[in-house]
Formats: structure tokens, sequence, C-alpha cells
């Protein structure tokens, strides 16, 4: 890091000693529910029955990272949930970035289909609005930048559905704050700062905060014994994140919730009454919250559609709203850099500012002038200090650098249109041990904050507007991709110096 002083960093412990801590972290994470359902090729065909699991990936020291900059982006999460709302109220907006959007990308256009017809006279009647969204952030260093320059907070992008790993980050948090505690080396002041204590682990929420949203839509709702419905994929390796949430509702705030897929639903799902409240499976639902529905391959089918549409045109409380869904895609976050744009929809000019410092380099694609000028950088770059964006989640979606310009030289205008191009941000490498599958992975690693935030609101009145704990995530400083989930990255905890 930079602007840190640390001695080497992660400590430097003999063969004995990182094979200790390596098993006290494996037991613990088992132990305590950081775990993912195994891989298939983990799995016997003698055993295809056998649930088998494995501990989440993990990094075995938490990284070193700005207390200034994880202070921005917690104090930015709230900015970011009002401003989600926002534009989601703002039908002339969507329609305006949609028209064009929904004409070169299917599954947005299906998108966009169904908020079209859930918008009029005869869309849902629900006035409540819950959002649990995440901010992802990465720490950017100018590649000429000199030695021990500060880094800036810039922010990736910003998730209004599915945004997942809230239970195991939680736990990702506790598991270095146990082995902080527990263990000699974070004592032996030979191999630390004295600086960092438990102190220097910030409280996170995030295993508490998903529940709590639910909850409060759930009884704003008012009808104590309806469910919460999560909507899901089949074969879900991540299931363990999203029960913990479950049994985290059921616990704290008695709400029940039950796990459904969109084909599921298609067969089982049930409008009644003039406010056309949806019943599944014999039960009314309160709140339906998607852990699925962001990519493409979660509708194989016009089922899956029927299904996100019934629910959409119904009186349960949805997370996201086809609306939120919407003004989460990378081409709103490109239009908000724009001049002007953000100031439109937040008046507060101290606000304004604070989120438009958080933005990187984003520029548009399309047939404007300024989307032919980004064109024509890109290529004259060869790519480079680029990362273009399609409107996708989940991962692995990205084009990098080089392999930008062959991509471009054969796109028409139109196709351009449902990318945006993105500033490479380049964070500054450190160290640190990965643990995946029980092997040590040792190298140079880079670090991505989410800050999860909630927002429950009934019309214009606003219930819940905060921060909801944090993700971090680590890769190898190789690795263009950053998801946990798609393989690429390790749960990890920020150590704030």
């Amino acid at each position: 890091m930079t602007d840190t002083h640390l001695p080497p960093y992660p400590p430097q412990l003999s063969e004995a000693r990182l094979a200790e801590l390596q098993g006290h972290a494996i037991d613990w994470a088992l132990a305590h529910g950081l775990i993912v359902r195994a891989p298939p090729a983990l799995v016997s065909q003698d055993a295809a029955n056998v649930p088998v699991v494995t501990h989440a990936p993990f990094a075995l020291f938490p990284s070193p990272f700005p207390r200034r900059c994880y202070a921005q982006a917690t104090e930015l999460q709230p900015l970011y949930n009002t401003l989600v709302d926002t534009l989601a109220k703002d039908d002339v907006f969507i329609r305006q970035v949609m028209d064009s959007l929904s004409k070169v990308d299917d599954f947005t256009g299906k998108l966009y289909d169904i908020y079209q017809a859930v918008s009029g006279p005869n869309g849902s009647k629900q006035r409540v609005k819950l959002g649990l969204h995440r901010s992802d952030y990465l720490l950017h260093v100018p590649v000429d930048a000199p030695a021990f320059t500060e880094p800036v907070l810039q922010q990736v992008e910003l998730n209004t559905i599915a945004s997942s790993f809230s239970s195991l980050s939680g736990l990702a948090s506790e598991l270095h704050s146990y082995l902080l505690n527990r263990t000699n080396f974070f004592n032996d002041p030979s191999l630390l700062s004295p600086d960092i204590t438990a102190s220097a682990l910030p409280t996170n929420t995030s295993g508490t905060s998903i529940a709590k949203g639910i909850a409060k839509a759930h009884e704003l709702y008012g009808v104590k014994s309806a469910v919460a419905v999560m909507v899901v994929q089949p074969g879900e390796r991540n299931a363990f994140d999203q029960r913990w949430i479950e049994y985290t509702l059921f616990k704290n705030h008695g709400v029940k919730l039950i796990r459904k897929s969109l084909d599921e639903i298609q067969v089982q799902a049930k409008l009644e009454g003039p406010e056309r409240r949806l019943y599944i499976d014999g039960s009314e639902v309160a709140v339906t919250y998607f852990r699925a529905g962001y990519a493409p391959t979660d509708y194989p089918s016009d089922k899956e559609w029927q299904a996100r549409q019934t629910i959409e045109s119904s009186y349960s409380i949805k997370c996201p709203s086809i609306a939120y869904h919407l003004v989460g895609t990378k081409k709103v976050q490109q239009i908000l850099a724009l001049p002007g744009v953000v100031e439109r929809f937040v008046k507060d000019e101290k606000h304004a500012q604070l989120l438009r410092n958080s933005f990187t380099g984003l520029y548009p694609l399309d047939g404007s002038q300024d989307g032919e000028k980004a064109v024509e950088i890109a290529l004259e770059r060869g790519g480079e200090g680029f990362v273009m964006k399609p409107q996708r989640e989940g991962g692995g979606n990205n084009i990098y650098g080089a392999d930008i310009p062959p991509l471009l030289s054969k796109m028409t205008v139109q196709e351009r249109n449902a990318y945006i191009l993105m500033d490479l941000i380049r964070p500054p490498p450190l160290k640190n041990i990965m643990v995946r599958q029980g092997a040590l992975i040792e190298g140079e690693v880079v670090s991505e904050l989410g800050v999860y935030g909630l927002w429950v609101s009934d019309g214009d009145e606003i219930h819940l507007n905060e921060a909801g704990g944090h993700l971090l995530r680590t890769k190898a400083s190789t690795s263009n991709e950053g998801g946990v989930a798609a393989g690429f990255a390790v749960l990890d905890s920020p150590l704030l110096v």
C-alpha cells in the first residue's frame, strides 16, 4: 500500500507456524459455515447424492486498506441508495436510456419490456421499495505516479440485484478477528507493526444487514403470516451465503423465507384479488428477493420470463423492482458520469460532488461525437488502459486491453451501443496468502471493496437508508476478473491502515 509504512506483509512465518495457522483457519471456516458446495469435479460419482462442502476461498490474512478510503466508501453508500431510488422514479430518464439500449441488447430489451408492461395503470400498486445494493470500488494509482502517491477510491460498479456474499463476508471478518486474537503470531512484535491490532479490523454488519432490510419491508407489507421468497438458481453452489440470510431472518425477525427457482414460481404462483397479491405454493408473499434473474442464463425459456413478469406485476415488494434493476446497468453508470447528469438528480452540491469524485473515466461507444472519439482513442492506444463492459452481471463478461480493438473494429455502431468503455483502474499491489480448497496460494494480490446498502421507503417516507457492512474480495494481481463465485477471487476483510 503506497501510503502506509507496514513491515513486510504478510508476516513471514516458518512452514510449521504457517501450517498451524492454515489448520486453524480452515477448521474455523468449516465449523462456522464459511462454506460453499464442492465443485462437481470434487464429488465422486459413487457419492453423487451425498452433500459435499468445502470452505469458501479466503485470504489467510486481512489485507491492508486505507482507512480514509474505507470511510469514504461507507459515507457514499446512503447517497448511492438515494440516487438509485431517484433514478428509478424517473420514467422519462429510464425510457430515454432503454429505448436505444434495448434495441441492441436482447436481455436488457426483455427486462425493459417487463418495465413497460408494469409501469402503466395496470402495474403494481405496491408503494414500498426495498433496495439491497452493493457499490464496488478499487483503489487507483496512476501508472506514472511518483512513489508514495496516495491511492484514490474509484467505483467499479453499482449492483442493484443479487448482491451476494453478505453472509460469508461477515464470517470472513469474524475469521480474521478470531485468528488475530487467538494465534500467537499476531502478538509477536517482530512480525507485525504495533499499530496492527483488533481495532484495525472494522466491525462488519453484512451478516445481518440483508435480513434487516427484508424484515423492515415485510413489516411494512403488513401481513405477519406472509413469507419472503428468495429467487434462486438451480444447483446454486453459494447456497450457504443465502441460507444464512434465511436463518437470520427467522431467528432475529420471525420471518419465514422460502427458496424458489423462476421455473418453480411459474408453475406455483397465483395472483389473487384486485391488488394482485402473490401466492406461491399456497403462501402469501410479502417480499420477493432476487438472487437469480440477473443473467440471460437464468431465463432458458419463456417460462422464466413469465415468472419474472408475474412477480413484477404483483403486490409483493420486489428486491429489486424492475426499475431498480434497470438503473443498475452499466449504461446508466456511464451516463451518470456525463457533465451535469448527477447534478440533475442530486440537488445537494456537496453530495453530488462526493458521488462524482468516486467515478472513474466512463465513455459511450455509440454513434455520438463522444462515442466516436472514445472508439478512436481506444483503437489508437491498442486498448491499453481500457476495459470494455457489456450490460451483464456475475463476472467474466468484460473485455480488456489488447482484446478491445479486434472486437471494436468488427462492430457496427448499433452493436457498440450495448457496451461502455471505462478507464482501467490500477490498484496498488500487495502480498497475501489465499486459501482455496485447502491449498495455500502465495503471491501478489489486489483487493476490491464492496459496501452494502439498505433502502426501504414507503412513498416519500424513508424507513431505512444506511450502509450495511462490507465485502472485500482479493485476487491475484494478474487476474482481470474479480468474482468469488466465478473462481477468480477469495473472501477477505480490510485491515485499516
